[in-house]
């Protein structure tokens, strides 16, 4: 064991359930924090579950000091109601952690982000994704991974009915998503969980943004066993 800590956000979505397990079943960390709005009932050695009031996190700042950040955080217009309490969570609530992990020394920040994300996007997700890089990658942390997965794949605890009919359609055409078009084939959370787990072991410096073609080569040639 190295001995290096994570603080994982969003570990109860499709793809932060599956990275706190990696998390804590691989023998890099001795210690994970996970920061969450209701407790996960989940019991594990190395766990430490920190339920916060995501209004203030300021609060929960001795948490924070880790080596590695990974955020999972996000939400749907359909539970958020409204565009602004959207941008809150995904944008909003992501600075203020990434923020707060850099002024406590951590290291490096790993980040689900969205395929095409654009702050000069007419799509409001996109914009929204695409402002939120903009603004992560100002924060100095020696490392910044921003994965940019296609479509995701998987059973969530919540019913997404846009997400489930485009899961659907995807399969449908799964088939002739080759060549350029491959890169718009939908990805299992499962293989982007497993991505980041090892692109936080790479511990590569300065930026760099990863497409769902190469998450989905990372996640699919790592195993559990390997790491």
């Amino acid at each position: 064991m190295e001995g290096k800590t994570a603080l994982i956000a969003g570990s109860s979505g499709l793809v932060g359930n599956e990275l706190l397990n990696l998390l804590l079943e691989g023998k890099e960390y001795e210690q994970i924090y996970a920061i969450v709005r209701k407790p996960l009932n989940l019991y594990h050695p190395k766990l430490t579950e920190v339920v916060v009031d995501f209004e203030r996190l300021e609060e929960y700042k001795d948490y924070f000091a880790v080596t590695d950040v990974f955020s999972c955080l996000g939400t749907t217009i359909k539970k958020a109601k409204t565009q602004k309490a959207m941008d809150k969570v995904d944008l909003e609530y992501t600075l203020t952690i990434a923020k707060l992990a850099n002024e406590k020394g951590a290291k490096q920040f790993t980040i689900i982000s969205s395929m095409h994300a654009d702050p000069n996007s007419q799509n409001s997700y996109l914009n929204m994704k695409g402002r939120l890089e903009q603004e992560l990658i100002k924060i100095p942390f020696e490392t910044i991974s921003i994965l940019q997965p296609s479509l995701l794949l998987g059973e969530r605890k919540e019913f997404r009915f846009g997400e489930k009919l485009g899961r659907f359609f995807m399969r449908l055409i799964s088939v002739i998503l080759v060549g350029p078009l491959k890169k718009y084939k939908a990805i299992k959370g499962e293989t982007v969980a497993l991505a980041m787990y090892w692109i936080a072991q790479t511990e590569k410096k300065g930026l760099t943004v990863y497409k769902s073609e190469e998450i989905e080569f990372i996640g699919n040639n790592i195993y559990i066993e390997e790491i």
